[in-house]
């Protein structure tokens, strides 16, 4: 039992106010962002920042509802996706991860490397762009989700990729939102 203590005090001492592993459906995205929203009202925290978190939160969420690659059979242990929030003392950090296949990890590296090297206007003009010029995909997206974390955070994206066997890599994404 002393594992449960373990990650408490790793939960108290990263500042993570919420952390979940598993499935991810549309019904357990709402339940995860209200519990968020509640856990940001109880802290008192202003309109327009719960509002910036939110945003990037569901942003999160939805490029793992929509963009996971299921992993079928694995040489290691099957992985889920998972997504954590914390509060630091002058930000809140939201980080996900999921597995990918590694057909798409220079994919993604490369739109993340692009949406990083942008100030403020090129995310904006990078946005209209998209808007513009782009059909749905079969996955439901446009490409907006990346771009429009980075908009509302008003940071950078950091992010990793895991090779977990020759067909898959997990993919960690995180997104630091200024609570000031």
């Amino acid at each position: 039992m002393k594992y449960i203590f373990d990650l408490h005090k790793t939960m108290l001492s990263n500042n993570l106010m919420l952390v979940y592993e598993g499935e991810f459906t549309q019904e357990i995205t709402k339940s995860v962002l209200a519990m968020a929203e509640r856990n940001m009202d109880s802290m008192g925290e202003e309109s327009n920042i719960k509002r910036k978190v939110f945003n990037v939160m569901v942003e999160c969420l939805q490029n793992i509802v929509k963009h996971s690659d299921e992993v079928k059979e694995m040489t290691v242990e099957k992985p889920s996706a998972i997504f954590m929030i914390g509060k630091g003392s002058n930000d809140y950090i939201i980080t996900t991860g999921n597995p990918i296949k590694n057909e798409n990890v220079e994919k993604v590296k490369s739109r993340l490397d692009k949406i990083n090297s942008l100030d403020k206007d090129g995310l904006k003009q990078l946005y209209k762009e998209i808007i513009k010029g782009t059909e749905i995909s079969d996955k439901g997206g446009a490409g907006l989700g990346f771009v429009d974390m980075a908009r509302k955070s008003g940071n950078g994206l950091k992010y990793s990729f895991e090779k977990l066997d020759s067909e898959y890599s997990f993919f960690s994404l995180k997104s630091t939102i200024s609570a000031e």
